[in-house]
């Protein structure tokens, strides 16, 4: 059987079982709450493991196979941060108090977070209006990574790649809400996990063994297995920071532990969050094995799919065309919810104060989703140049405006109103118009707008201490 009928075959299947997943998690949406955040029903294993789908997406496939390719072993250590960082801390420091203050305060989003911890509902506008612009813009690089996975493995047109993960993802989310997208996301990391470690374990065999192909890779040049390697320390760091730090104000990620079932399951979760996230290590791995098989290659984007081409049979090239095209889809899935949900409830029902039933917010939602989904798509067929520009920077403002307001918010009584959203918007431009000018010094637009917005907050609330209306930190600490 060919390479490209065996991806027909296991493609329908699988996006067949993503459709099943729509339609019945549709019966089991009943309110807003359900389409949010899944009536904060959700257990341990579906939230850790749909957590992992979303923060590594195609591009750590892809593009962690790259940057092994290119600059060698070093880059393992960016995916070994990521699972201490990204995961298991970020779990540990976030992931309980932020499931406490949320139910306390009644909140389902995290602009809705800050609107109510700060007592500024301009502060959950702006966060707001910043998570809808970039996102979009976001989840075009998304979609793109997906298309261009169809092309090289099944050799179809980039736009047929665009419209049919695109079109699948927008049907199951505007169907079933959250409760799809993490029931998907679910599915999708056992599928990312299981095609990893395949492509892994053919990748070592062809190469004669991990100590044979360290040799090999040696006799190429040593910087291919020592660290920092050819990137350097200062690369190396910043992009680990970056990468692992900077997901933690990433509300497609955060909203995870808004639906969890409760406080108790978080140990399990974390244990597993862990475990599951082990598997970044291995597109580095893979990438920079694939130097010793494909030593010519032009594009090291292509490093991941020309390396499952030669190692594997077609039914693994398949498998892990659907792992490539299920860590796009549970991404972008991740985002639709995020902004539909940032523009429906706290931009128009709490920003701008207008009446909404539970039914009709559910199907704005479903509209605005849907809408969303289809400008991406459209964006995606034929991006401009400006909108790859954008997209390179749209996670570091994101970041740069929610990390240090939410992290205060939890663990500082005395941030305040003024302090947060003066952060929120020092650390936005920042951002924006350091990556503008060429990332001066290498240093990356996330860095430094993060930078900024961690002195503004700290100074500002220091400086012009304010007084919360009577209650409501009592209401957000409880008992702590």
């Amino acid at each position: 059987m060919s390479l490209l009928t065996t991806c027909i075959i296991v493609l329908i299947l699988y996006l067949g079982i993503l459709v099943g997943i729509g339609i019945a998690s549709a019966r089991r949406t009943s309110t807003a709450e359900d389409f949010i955040i899944g009536g904060r029903e959700i257990g341990p294993w579906v939230t850790a493991l749909s957590f992992i789908a979303v923060y590594f997406s195609s591009v750590l496939i892809i593009g962690g196979g790259a940057f092994g390719y290119k600059f060698g072993m070093g880059t393992i250590w960016i995916g070994a941060i990521n699972v201490l960082v990204g995961c298991t801390l970020c779990w540990i420091v976030l992931g309980r108090k932020v499931r406490l203050f949320t139910e306390r305060m009644g909140v389902n989003t995290i602009s809705g977070f800050f609107a109510k911890r700060y007592n500024s509902p301009a502060a959950g506008i702006f966060s707001a209006l910043i998570i809808f612009l970039f996102l979009i813009i976001y989840n075009v690089s998304v979609v793109k990574g997906m298309a261009n996975s169809f092309e090289v493995l099944m050799n179809m047109p980039y736009w047929g790649g665009v419209l049919i993960s695109g079109l699948i993802i927008i049907f199951y989310v505007v169907l079933g809400g959250y409760k799809a997208v993490v029931w998907t996301g679910f599915i999708q990391a056992w599928i990312m996990i299981f095609s990893l470690l395949l492509l892994t374990f053919r990748t070592l065999n062809a190469v004669g063994g991990f100590s044979i192909g360290m040799q090999k890779l040696a006799e190429i040049g040593p910087e291919y297995v020592n660290t920092p390697g050819v990137w350097g320390w200062a690369g190396l760091l910043s992009f680990c920071l970056v990468v692992s730090l900077g997901v933690w104000g990433m509300p497609q990620l955060l909203i995870r532990f808004y639906s969890i079932k409760d406080t108790k399951t978080f140990r399990l979760g974390t244990v597993i969050v862990t475990v599951g996230a082990a598997v970044a290590v291995i597109p580095y791995l893979n990438g920079a094995f694939a130097r010793i098989l494909i030593p010519n290659l032009k594009n090291p984007d292509l490093a991941i799919p020309s390396l499952s081409k030669m190692v594997l049979s077609p039914w693994g090239a398949a498998i892990l065309l659907a792992g490539v095209v299920a860590a796009g889809m549970s991404t972008f899935a991740g985002v639709l919810i995020i902004v539909s949900s940032s523009l429906v409830r706290d931009i128009y029902k709490n920003g701008l104060h207008k009446e909404l039933s539970g039914k009709q917010e559910i199907s704005a939602n479903r509209i605005v989703s849907a809408a969303v989904g289809v400008i991406a798509l459209l964006i995606a067929l034929k991006p401009p140049a400006l909108i790859l520009v954008l997209t390179g920077f749209a996670w570091a403002v994101i970041a740069s405006t929610n990390l240090w307001p939410l992290l205060f918010g939890l663990y500082w009584k005395g941030a305040s109103r003024a302090g947060a959203l003066s952060s929120m918007i020092a650390g936005a431009l920042t951002a924006i118009i350091w990556t503008w000018i060429g990332k001066p010094f290498g240093i990356h637009g996330f860095i430094a707008g993060s930078a900024v917005s961690l002195v503004v907050i700290s100074a500002v609330s220091l400086i012009k201490r304010w007084t919360p209306p009577a209650g409501l930190i009592e209401e957000i600490w409880g008992q702590e």
